[in-house]
């Protein structure tokens, strides 16, 4: 009996870490074929013969070293930040005072109102980007970045409202209690007591925010037409696709370059990241 518990759980645990092995190399199967490509020769890369999951004829840096000589990879790069620090700074603003109007001070209408700041989440980029076209020219940001800096927040705010609508909801009422007691402001009561409660949640919320901005495509292609204005997304995919030559040593690297910066977020807030998403998607 003890010897039949033993082979079913070792049956188990095999066939578990067997399904968890296949979708880790599901999942880094793009990463390790991005990383393999980039250092490939174009000779390698053209070629069709061998095995193409390895380098065969050694390595180069030849892709990188182009890329910053020969592209605007560092302008792209300047450019994204310079978009993705405004997005997370107002969208985290907006969201935190949208979530807690709407989860703590109890008005009627909150809880519908709360669906359909969620609901217009669901609503996807193809469907908004040409209404938004005809907004951004009139207010004459076409073929800028800081049009991304408008249009990005509607993107990000309804999931982090939603986010820290449950987050928010999960803290218990008595602090609000004391803290009106004691006689604070509802402004008080959100940056003393919600948001260092709050923490996960807020960077969890900061984390899409981030992830959303640094990787948008379809926007900055439909917005922006000159380079010096490009972001890393379309810059470099604009600049490494000539015609119908894709220059695919180089495109790999550069989306491996501009994959690090979220994956290093990713990897140092991971715990805090998942604590805060099961936070909001199980409380309020």
């Amino acid at each position: 009996m003890i010897r039949t518990k033993r082979a079913r759980r070792a049956l188990t645990l095999l066939v578990c870490y067997g399904v968890i092995a296949g979708f880790v190399v599901f999942f880094l199967f793009p990463p390790y074929w991005m990383a393999i490509t980039s250092f490939k020769t174009n000779q390698e890369i053209e070629s069709l013969e061998g095995i193409p999951l390895i380098i065969q004829h050694g390595a180069t840096l030849r892709h990188y070293r182009d890329l910053f000589a020969k592209t605007d990879f560092l302008l792209y790069f300047m450019n994204s930040v310079l978009v993705t620090v405004p997005v997370v700074f107002f969208s985290m603003v907006i969201s935190v005072l949208a979530a807690y109007a709407l989860s703590r001070l109890g008005f009627a209408g909150a809880g519908v109102i709360g669906t359909g700041v969620f609901l217009v989440y669901l609503v996807p980029d193809s469907l908004l980007f040409i209404p938004l076209f005809k907004i951004i020219g009139a207010l004459g940001l076409l073929n800028s970045k800081w049009s991304l800096v408008l249009v990005y927040p509607t993107l990000i705010v309804p999931f982090c409202t939603w986010l820290l609508i449950g987050y928010f909801a999960s803290i218990p009422k008595e602090l609000d209690e004391a803290a009106l007691v004691d006689g604070a402001g509802h402004l008080q009561m959100l940056v003393l007591i919600f948001l260092p409660v709050a923490v996960p949640g807020l960077i969890a919320a900061t984390i899409f925010a981030f992830t959303v901005s640094w990787s948008g495509f379809l926007y900055p292609l439909a917005f922006i037409f000159s380079s010096g204005e490009q972001v890393l997304t379309t810059g470099t995919v604009t600049s490494l696709i000539k015609g119908d030559v894709y220059h695919w040593g180089g495109l790999m690297a550069g989306a491996l370059l501009a994959s690090l910066p979220p994956v290093l977020l990713y990897v140092f807030l991971m715990d805090y990241y998942i604590s805060g998403l099961t936070a909001g998607s199980t409380k309020g």
